[in-house]
């Protein structure tokens, strides 16, 4: 149990601290905005370039990862979609749901997947990360589009998948990655940078967490987290076992597929029309029970891959 504690405590415990810190210490929400700027325009790509950068392509399944982790993808889009119309609820808490059964907070992904599987792990995370995101900010986008006046229009949800910067730095790590990787100098330098995404990451997202938010839809929320901690992995598990996944890249796509919704999904919430204190409500439950879900997720697959 050792290598859990050493991957879930330093995780979890930065969150907690970032609850902290905005509670004692820091408490100006522009202080988080600019840090959370920083995360998702600088630290986050970097990362992710340099990971993906880091992969032979040849030797990774790149796609039997992108069915299994796309067709679950769909799978609980439409169940999202599904639930939030059992409970009655209008547009904008529909998106909500949606973003809650399948947005993801990656920076939790990279803590675990580098604590117990090391370089390796965290370019095979990587690439999960380059396969989930464009399937979800299209969604995504399409959700809150579908509710503003007039015919949806496909080219601007396309343009804003196309450049969000996670989505471009997929592409770029993709690209260095067919060319044999980064060149000296420039590989330390996004490495050095990636790694201080995670650290400061999971402390914004610890100070974006708020307990009060919980007694606001109960029943929706903790199906909506049922969806994504438990439906979600559990399918992405199925597929890949069926697709004959080698055992990290299935312990990457589950890993990746069991992560709470992303800590930014209030903040898309509130400017983009959608349900916020539902929102905050989904990504503050999620949060408190991946705590239980995604250390038994990861000794699932390990018991069943034999993943060391």
């Amino acid at each position: 149990m050792i290598p859990y504690l050493d991957a879930f405590v330093p995780a979890f415990g930065l969150l907690a601290l970032g609850a902290l810190l905005k509670r004692r210490l820091l408490p100006d929400d522009a202080i988080w905005a600019g840090i959370e700027r920083l995360i998702f325009w600088v630290l986050l790509p970097s990362l992710l370039v340099a990971a993906i950068g880091s992969v032979n392509l040849a030797q990774v399944p790149v796609g039997g990862m992108l069915l299994a982790i796309w067709l679950a993808l769909a799978t609980g889009t439409a169940l999202s979609v599904a639930l939030s119309r059992l409970f009655r609820q209008p547009h904008p808490s529909m998106t909500s749901v949606v973003m809650g059964g399948i947005r993801f907070n990656n920076l939790i992904g990279f803590a675990v997947a580098g604590a117990l599987f090391g370089l390796p792990g965290i370019a095979l995370g990587a690439v999960a990360t380059g396969l989930i995101v464009p399937f979800v900010q299209l969604v995504t986008n399409a959700a809150f589009a579908l509710g503003r006046p007039g015919p949806f229009q496909l080219l601007p949800a396309l343009r804003q998948v196309a450049m969000n910067p996670l989505m471009l730095a997929c592409l770029v790590g993709f690209a260095v990655a067919a060319l044999g990787g980064l060149p000296p100098g420039v590989k330390p330098l996004a490495e050095t940078l990636g790694r201080a995404s995670v650290a400061l990451g999971l402390l914004a997202v610890g100070a974006a967490l708020s307990a009060r938010a919980l007694a606001d839809r109960v029943a929706l929320q903790l199906l909506t987290a049922a969806l994504k901690l438990l439906v979600m992995p559990g399918l992405t598990l199925l597929l890949a076992l069926a697709l004959g996944l080698d055992p990290l890249a299935l312990a990457m796509a589950v890993l990746f597929m069991a992560l709470p919704t992303a800590a930014t999904s209030y903040v898309m919430a509130r400017a983009m029309g959608g349900d916020a204190p539902l929102m905050a409500a989904i990504t503050t439950s999620e949060h408190a029970l991946s705590i239980i879900t995604l250390p038994l997720w990861l000794l699932l697959v390990k018991r069943i891959t034999g993943l060391g």
